[in-house]
């Protein structure tokens, strides 16, 4: 089941770009029935080694903007660690309850992105308030694992004139950075399960080069909007049963 897991998310990464995150933890929470706390971890590294395939293409395409990056994670880096330990101070139906509300927002702005010209240069040019904007969304992404892609995409392209690849590129490599550090900390308080980590990244990186092969051939647009709305669904599922429960 995680080998098939880790290789339809990975696809579906490479083919719209939508989170690892958004998708990952409620799947982990839903299919598998791990603990929250253990599928926020265990997503988030499974998430950096994802990225890790696609974030040297752009690095090598000159397509990463170092300042912008500079800003986000002079931010993002101190909200991933105040989200991390927040998470473990928290009762486990409010995390159900929170993270499935993240994603529900994450997805509904992706949503919103498909409406932006994304090929038109933003209208602002104020990289400075980047590093404000990142502590939330570094703390979401250690709370939840979602955001990072979705959230630091829509500060880019507001705050900044960076071309679509740019924003891209930089983005990635924002999430990547929150990836590691956010996986790291859970894996050093111990909600991390390995064992599944290893057999989504096996199946991941096939999906990975599969997705990257695809890619071109496949309508991304209206993938994008389609996996959107699933994870509005998923993320209500999951609020709605840390309501309940």
């Amino acid at each position: 089941m995680e080998l098939a897991l880790g290789f339809i998310i990975a696809v579906a990464i490479a083919l719209t770009g939508v989170g690892a995150g958004s998708l990952t933890t409620p799947l982990l929470i839903l299919l598998l029935g791990l603990p929250p706390r253990e599928c926020v971890g265990t997503a988030l590294i499974f998430g950096a080694v994802v990225k890790l395939i696609a974030a040297p293409v752009y690095w090598a395409r000159g397509k990463v903007n170092w300042r912008a990056l500079a800003y986000l994670l002079g931010g993002g880096l101190p909200g991933v660690l105040i989200g991390s330990f927040l998470l473990h101070g928290v009762r486990v139906n409010l995390v159900l309850a929170i993270v499935g509300f993240t994603i529900m927002l994450v997805a509904l702005l992706n949503l919103l992105r498909f409406r932006a010209r994304f090929q038109e240069k933003a209208g602002h040019d104020r990289p400075k308030w980047l590093g404000l904007i990142a502590l939330p969304i570094g703390a979401e992404v250690g709370f939840s694992s979602a955001g990072s892609g979705a959230l630091g995409a829509l500060a880019l392209m507001s705050l900044t004139k960076l071309d679509a690849s740019e924003v891209v590129g930089t983005d990635l490599c924002f999430g990547l950075a929150l990836s590691l550090v956010g996986g790291g900390i859970h894996a050093a308080l111990g909600t991390l399960n390995l064992p599944v980590l290893i057999n989504l990244s096996i199946g991941g990186e096939a999906g990975a080069l599969v997705g990257t092969m695809l890619a071109s051939r496949m309508p991304s647009r209206q993938l994008r909007f389609a996996l959107s709305i699933v994870l509005v669904l998923l993320g209500a599922q999951l609020c709605w049963k840390g309501i309940a429960g």
